[in-house]
């Protein structure tokens, strides 16, 4: 499997000089980002597709088709970079607050969480990567600090740090999905009142074959959750109904040149199956916090290319609602068809937030 990444789910360190690599149930998508004056520039971009099942529902199920795209990928993208970012989901992650005394150094807090990490993770220490940051002063108790800890089963890691090897990079940091999200946001704020200080700020992110949640307030990470739900439905809807391979469908889907009746029978019922979905996992938070609401909606994935699931979810569920578009305020290399990537743009929050790693500002 090789090293493992000196820190294993590093939350809060960066690197200079790092690739974001977001290995997805479609594609591998690839991102390096440089800081600018006004912010950030687009040094190279990949997406990368990936052949059916090589991920299911975010496990690796082949390593070796994965490392194998990561490296058309990164020959795609021209990059000489060789430290990547990876994350893996939240549901392979296990994250908890506890307190620790604030006069502690680091090293003394990391011995500490070593002996106590039993007491949090239910599995054996040895089978698990484990890391922690310190969140700031605790409201609970005068003298402690919250410490967020995050431990994920060792393969979990190892399965990633291999396909990155096979591609040719080295894992410098692995992270979690929701904290790339929110480390994106920067991004995106401004298409938002206010920034999204004072506000609740949904960020739903409609993948090929999983469904996200990030709930944001004063721009603070608060509640995730994720489910099997995304366009590959839409995809297999088309090759059933249409007769074409999972490939074909895909295409058509993408380009068009469906018949007339694609639009009223096919791709309607999933535009709103798409806004139920929305609504249930608002649901969720709504029963999982004593607020009742959220002030905005940002969609993410590639299901926002989806012609009006925007301005369909904005009306049923009444929450203003906007299409992610993280680039809309980066310079691009003069090498990277820039229609291409704003298209990308929605589908891109998990590579910007690992890019963003390396972007020391």
């Amino acid at each position: 499997m090789g090293a493992k990444p000196d820190m294993a789910l590093k939350l809060s360190s960066r690197n200079a000089g790092l690739i974001g690599l977001d290995i997805t149930a479609t594609s591998v998508k690839l991102l390096e980002l440089k800081p600018s004056k006004k912010g950030f520039k687009v040094m190279s971009y990949a997406v990368e597709p990936l052949p059916a099942n090589a991920v299911n529902e975010k496990n690796l199920q082949d390593v070796e088709a994965v490392g194998e795209a990561i490296r058309r990928a990164v020959k795609r993208s021209g990059s000489r970079t060789k430290a990547c970012a990876v994350a893996v989901p939240s549901a392979m992650v296990i994250t908890k607050v506890i307190q620790m005394p604030d006069d502690l150094k680091d090293h003394e807090m990391d011995a500490q969480i070593q002996l106590e990490a039993d007491q949090y993770i239910p599995y054996a220490l040895e089978e698990v990567n484990l890391d922690f940051q310190v969140l700031g002063p605790s409201e609970e108790a005068n003298g402690m600090v919250d410490v967020l800890l995050a431990a994920s089963r060792s393969e979990n890691v190892e399965d990633r740090t291999a396909a990155a090897e096979i591609g040719g990079l080295d894992v410098k940091v692995v992270d979690v999905e929701p904290y790339t999200t929110e480390g994106a946001f920067q991004l995106i704020k401004h298409q938002l009142p206010h920034e999204g200080q004072d506000q609740t700020v949904a960020i739903l992110d409609v993948g090929a074959s999983m469904t996200s949640l990030c709930v944001l307030r004063d721009q603070q990470l608060i509640y995730t959750r994720e489910q099997p739900f995304g366009g590959k439905q839409l995809t297999e809807e088309i090759m059933r109904r249409y007769g074409l391979s999972y490939e074909d469908a895909g295409r058509v889907k993408r380009v068009g040149g469906l018949p007339d009746n694609y639009d009223p029978e096919v791709l309607t019922p999933f535009r709103d199956l798409m806004v139920q979905q929305a609504n249930r996992f608002l649901q969720f938070f709504f029963s999982a916090d004593k607020n009742d609401y959220v002030d905005q909606i940002v969609l993410a994935g590639g299901c926002t290319g989806i012609p009006g699931v925007d301005e369909l979810i904005e009306q049923r569920i009444g929450t203003p609602t906007v299409i992610a578009d993280p680039f809309s305020q980066m310079t691009v290399a003069s090498d990277i068809p820039t229609q291409r990537l704003k298209g990308d743009g929605p589908a891109m929050m998990i590579a910007c937030g690992l890019a963003m790693r390396g972007a020391d500002q």
